[in-house]
């Protein structure tokens, strides 16, 4: 069964602007996809539509079988919780180290600390990040800040990883140190679907790429 579809999808804003017209594209379970196209083609909005941050405008979104434009508010953090994100904004807590970081879902979920605290060693351990869990964001250089969101985003255990734009602001060695560690959890199962502007990490990683431009799959 498919992860992820679109059948007809459009995202239109208040005041006109359309973001994505008429999308239709089907996302295996287990598949590892890159999303491509110029500043503003709509990939980070198309991004959004999956974990209901954002609701399509026409036509329908199904995640593991259920229609996210028609969910109830109070449904969608349970939706969230199998699905983990990477944001451009990295949303970190500065005043907060990193085990307290990854931690946060978790405790937002009411997960058990014992169990819960088991489950951010690992995730830490995942991204190379368990020698510095005491540490804080601030103190962290920009690659290990991006591993870090990586950890909380993978801390639930989810089946669908969303990264958009995750390696924007990095040099070409740590870019594909984050890429090689979507790809190992894309290795056991996990959907991942990447955003990113890098022709040559697309052209290193990606078995299948999905081009936007102007709100329009093209390729």
């Amino acid at each position: 069964m498919a992860s992820i579809s679109f059948s007809n999808v459009t995202k239109r804003y208040p005041g006109g602007h359309e973001a994505l017209h008429d999308i239709n594209l089907v996302i295996e379970s287990g598949e590892m996809v890159f999303f491509t196209g110029h500043s503003g083609a709509g990939k980070s909005t198309l991004l959004k539509l999956i974990p209901a941050i954002e609701r399509p405008s026409l036509g329908t979104v199904l995640v593991n079988g259920q229609n996210v434009g028609r969910m109830r508010p109070a449904a969608v953090p349970f939706l969230r919780r199998s699905i983990g994100v990477v944001f451009q904004d990295q949303r970190l807590l500065n005043d907060r180290n990193v085990f307290d970081n990854v931690m946060l879902p978790l405790a937002a979920a009411g997960h058990p600390p014992r169990d819960a605290a088991k489950r951010v060693r690992a995730a830490l351990a995942k991204v190379g990040l368990l020698e510095r869990e005491r540490a804080f964001p601030m103190t962290l250089s920009g690659g290990e800040q991006q591993r870090l969101c990586i950890a909380r985003a993978v801390v639930g255990r989810p089946s669908i990883l969303i990264a958009d734009e995750p390696t924007a602001s990095l040099d070409t060695d740590y870019a594909e140190r984050i890429i090689e560690i979507f790809r190992d959890f894309n290795q056991v199962g996990v959907t991942v679907l990447i955003s990113t502007h890098d022709r040559g990490l697309v052209a290193r990683y990606a078995p299948r790429t999905i081009m936007l431009r102007e709100g329009e799959v093209i390729e």
